[in-house]
């Protein structure tokens, strides 16, 4: 791709966002519209007002979006909203220094002492990138200690985000220690009785005699509509007198026999998906197992547009496949678009089904909340946009070329991931002006929403009063994009840092869209307290690693054999960073110590609010089929009657 094709594809990305985004601060500030781009202060019933000039653009959503703070978000939005938001946070801190190193010292760098000097290849992008330098130049001994920094750097900001999120995590389970989960252990596979010959008398029995002191009640679960056709379940949410000895009853097995009495943190009431209770837990690796074979069948079928949308990018390649394409050279301007726009364009809209696909498919996992099936999701999704539309996207050109090549020869594979990294800078360029740009403001318009809310007006709905369109945020829709274009952006950090301000324009957006899709918008329904930040860590310390092994292929094929084997403690550090991390902060985020436990207790007792929580926790698990409806339920699709409590 050349120059041309590069600012057509930035012509008409900034021109659509910004029509987009001109459309929305005209449509936002209409009453009528106020179910969509208001749905969460309505729910809360909190008063909008609308002035004369609200026909007119402006920008006014960006100020009130940049004046948010973490806390705000902390508080009226909890803690997974904000670690949402602080990736995004992530992203610029981290491009925005990569930016000033990469355009200030490595991109004057690769221009100016490339191999013939400064006029070879300047009519390509690849003057820019790492390419352009000559084979055994000592100028790529910068380039090294740039990734050292660039690794480092990115390290500091993992372990510090990680410390921070830790401390905030523990505080708000302080905070929201009047929560019923905190007093509620989840357990499955109970036996029958001996002598009764059903499960709530054994749950009764096992419980008083083996937690004396601190069992409390149960609840056990039926499965069934009617009444008098129920059938009882393995499974029952025990409640217990404090904290400390829910967490030690949770966290330790109960028998010599694994497989019985399987005792857990329960989720939140709002967040337990009561259907899936009924899985028998034997059941459940068969289930898991079909997801995978699933998504995996899945990203295999996409291969095969993701391998068509690089032959649409390569021009030259199209044309030898189909001739009669060099007709787009008739037309002045239309390869530009062609090759710089369409290719991104059809990437995007393949690959957006994708979330809501995996989604379907982590359904039938088998979860008992639905936190754990959206991370799942977001695993799914995050490991097909790395094999299909990263590695796919960056060796389709060798893989049409060689069949098979790469995995006969799987040692040449860090030196053909760095040759093709090269040479696909501007594609990605292409991607994340297109994701970004397009994509985030076409999230803040919500045409979809516009357009069925507009036929639902003027049809059968017209008589109705609206009711606000209520949706959780699409953790599973969009971190594992973000996540990608981390990765995008580590491993051209180096190889070409033309693409960098580019990330800190795609994380700046990003940013102010969905800060205001907090405010406005989406509401909470459930919470974790953080635990989507280890799987986000996961994922960017996989894109480290994936850019160090991109540089030693690239250090060796540039004839630099001393820093391709100096490159290989780096990916040994960071991996051991990885291995302190887990041991250091991962156990918090899925256990809880008894000592916070007890000092929670305590601190109850102290300002008389134990026995309030703890009633608040015996009556929280009744299946929603027992309660009133409520409007956040409905919408959310969370009344699921399957399930009945004795």
């Amino acid at each position: 791709m050349n120059a041309e094709s590069l600012l057509t594809s930035a012509s008409i990305n900034i021109g659509f966002a910004l029509l987009i985004l001109t459309l929305f601060s005209i449509l936002r500030n209409s009453p009528s519209n106020a179910p969509i781009y208001y749905a969460r202060r309505l729910s809360q019933h909190r008063r909008l007002s609308f002035l004369l000039r609200r026909f007119l653009p402006s920008v006014e959503w960006i100020r009130l979006s940049l004046s948010v703070t973490d806390d705000e978000i902390l508080d009226t939005s909890g803690l997974d909203v904000l670690i949402f938001i602080r990736l995004f946070k992530f992203g610029i801190n981290f491009f925005l220094v990569c930016s000033v190193i990469g355009l200030l010292l490595l991109l004057p760098l690769n221009y100016i002492a490339g191999e013939g000097g400064p006029s070879r290849r300047s009519h390509s992008m690849d003057a820019f990138t790492i390419s352009n330098i000559a084979n055994g130049s000592h100028w790529l001994w910068v380039h090294f200690l740039c990734l050292h920094f660039v690794s480092c750097y990115g390290l500091y900001l993992l372990y510090k985000e990680y410390k921070d999120i830790l401390v905030k995590r523990i505080n708000q389970l302080h905070i929201m220690r009047h929560q019923p989960n905190q007093f509620t252990v989840l357990v499955r596979e109970i036996p029958l009785c001996d002598e009764h010959k059903a499960r709530d008398c054994a749950v009764d029995h096992f419980f008083s005699k083996y937690h004396p002191h601190s069992y409390k009640s149960f609840q056990i679960l039926y499965d069934g509509k009617e009444l008098d056709k129920l059938l009882e379940l393995p499974v029952a949410f025990i409640t217990f007198k404090s904290r400390w000895g829910a967490a030690l009853a949770a966290q330790s097995q109960q028998t010599s026999n694994p497989l019985l009495w399987i005792t857990e943190i329960a989720p939140e009431p709002r967040d337990v998906l009561w259907n899936n209770l009924s899985i028998k837990y034997k059941y459940l690796p068969l289930h898991k197992f079909g997801v995978y074979v699933a998504a995996s069948l899945l990203t295999i079928f996409f291969a095969v547009p993701v391998t068509a949308v690089q032959g649409i990018a390569k021009f030259e390649r199209l044309t030898k496949w189909f001739p009669p394409a060099m007709a787009v050279q008739l037309i002045p301007g239309l390869r530009s678009i062609v090759t710089g726009y369409i290719p991104s364009v059809i990437l995007n809209s393949f690959v957006y089904i994708v979330p809501f696909a995996m989604m379907g498919m982590a359904n039938l996992g088998g979860y008992v909340s639905r936190s754990r099936k959206d991370i799942k999701a977001c695993n799914l999704v995050f490991y097909f946009l790395v094999g299909n539309v990263f590695f796919l996207s960056l060796l389709s050109g060798s893989l049409l070329d060689q069949i098979g090549e790469s995995f006969s020869h799987p040692r040449d594979f860090p030196s053909r991931l760095a040759s093709a990294a090269s040479a696909q800078a501007d594609f990605f360029m292409t991607y994340i002006l297109t994701n970004g740009l397009s994509g985030f403001s076409l999230e803040i318009l919500q045409p979809g929403l516009l357009i069925w809310d507009t036929i639902k007006s003027h049809t059968w709905d017209r008589e109705k009063k609206k009711r606000p369109y209520l949706y959780s945020l699409p953790y599973y829709r969009i971190i594992p994009f973000v996540a990608l274009c981390i990765l995008i952006g580590m491993v051209y950090a180096v190889v070409s840092p033309l693409l960098l301000p580019f990330l800190v324009g795609y994380f700046c957006l990003g940013y102010v869209v969905f800060v205001n899709q907090i405010r406005d918008v989406y509401i909470t329904t459930y919470e974790t307290c953080g635990q989507y930040w280890p799987y986000i860590h996961h994922y960017i310390v996989v894109a480290i690693v994936i850019m160090q092994i991109t540089m030693i292929g690239l250090f060796g094929l540039k004839s630099k054999p001393l820093a391709a084997f100096s490159t290989i403690p780096l990916v040994v550090f960071t991996l051991l960073f990885n291995e302190y991390c887990k041991i250091r902060f991962l156990p918090t985020f899925y256990q809880c110590s008894v000592k916070d436990a007890r000092e929670r207790d305590d601190f109850d007792e102290k300002t008389e609010l134990m026995e309030a929580n703890l009633e608040n926790a015996i009556d929280a698990y009744s299946p929603p089929c027992l309660r009133a409806p409520d409007i956040d339920d409905v919408e959310s699709g969370s009344l699921e009657p399957l399930i009945s409590p004795t």
